[in-house]
């Protein structure tokens, strides 16, 4: 199993399409693939729908099948819910932390 982190340089120009129930389709920018407990997520950003343009990240489980296309499973547990929104987090404040380094570095 993959455990690297893959990050999106321009998430606009990667989306996926969820359809979610009632048959709405949203757009969402994919901002991150990341490891948790032995299992890979998805950070999605919807760019539209009733979240769009509110902040909501969706997450979900993520694999690829044998042709290397992503599949999406959704988080069935709190349990697990709390186990990926928690690596998410850890990973946008590594995120922030290596800015703020990084910035620190030009001001030099």
């Amino acid at each position: 199993m993959n455990t690297e982190t893959k990050y999106v340089d321009k998430p606009e120009d990667e989306y996926v399409t969820l359809q979610l129930d009632g048959g709405i389709d949203v757009d969402c920018d994919i901002l991150a693939i990341f490891p948790a407990e032995n299992k890979q997520y998805i950070a999605l950003l919807p760019s539209t729908g009733p979240d769009a343009g509110t902040g909501k990240v969706y997450l979900y489980g993520y694999s690829e099948n044998e042709n290397g296309e992503p599949l999406l499973s959704n988080i069935e547990s709190c349990e697990e819910l709390k186990i990926a929104s928690e690596a998410y987090n850890n990973l946008i404040e590594y995120d922030e932390y290596n800015e703020i380094l990084d910035e620190s570095d030009l001001n030099e």
